[in-house]
């Protein structure tokens, strides 16, 4: 059996299962849902855009980066 047909046969595997799902495509939506709304909201509170808060171009941004990639702290 050869890979294209191999994954063709996957495919259609996967395929197949999902287009007869009826409860399992809510519960994927779902996952997807939460899946979705949790990386943004840890995107929001734990990662905030330092960068954009301090500097007001992207010359003092990118002077800041260098700086901070480039210093040695013994």
């Amino acid at each position: 059996m050869s890979l294209k047909a191999f994954a063709k046969s996957v495919f259609y595997l996967y395929y197949d299962g999902f287009r007869s799902m009826k409860l399992g495509k809510k519960l994927w939506a779902i996952v997807l849902i939460k899946l979705f709304l949790f990386f943004v909201v840890i995107k929001l509170l734990f990662f905030p855009n330092i960068l954009q808060e301090k500097f007001s171009n992207d010359k003092q941004r990118a002077n800041f980066v260098l700086e901070q990639l480039t210093s040695r702290k013994d």
